[in-house]
């Protein structure tokens, strides 16, 4: 047997977090979120992989999606990563707005949601970039 089968045989593998036998956040095979967190590459990992599957369900809702620029798909894709896909859907106008290339409008509905009440700084960065189709330099 390999250590890390003995490892998991020990520890278990759990893919959801749960507070394990003292009361520590734990993930994974034994991973303690409390007192080790996780590594600046681990969080990038988690995040491509978390955009790939955002990128799969934007493209698999939105017909139009790979029609439109880069500037705007990016737009989606930040409001389904925060959202959810549900969620995402349910701007029914906005969605209505961007199949019609109408983006002015869907900017402005965007603006009219409760999603912009919860996050405003960053619902002000992707309306702008809808209305301009001008991207904004990234920090990381």
């Amino acid at each position: 047997m390999s250590i890390t089968g003995m490892i998991i045989r020990h520890e278990g593998l759990r893919l959801k977090p749960y507070l394990d036998s003292v009361g520590k956040l734990t993930i994974g095979v034994g991973r303690n979120l409390d007192d080790m967190g996780i590594s600046k590459e681990e969080a990038m990992f988690l995040l491509r992989n978390d955009l790939k599957r955002v990128m799969t369900e934007a493209r698999g809702s939105l017909p139009f999606y790979d029609e439109l620029s880069i500037v705007r798909q990016d737009v989606i894709l930040d409001m389904v990563f925060n959202l959810g896909i549900t969620r995402f859907l349910g701007f029914k106008k906005m969605i209505r707005a961007l199949k019609k290339e109408n983006y002015k409008e869907a900017s402005v509905e965007m603006k009219k949601s409760k999603w912009y009440q919860q996050v405003p700084n960053r619902a002000k960065e992707l309306i702008k970039m809808m209305k301009t189709n001008k991207g904004v330099n990234n920090v990381c």
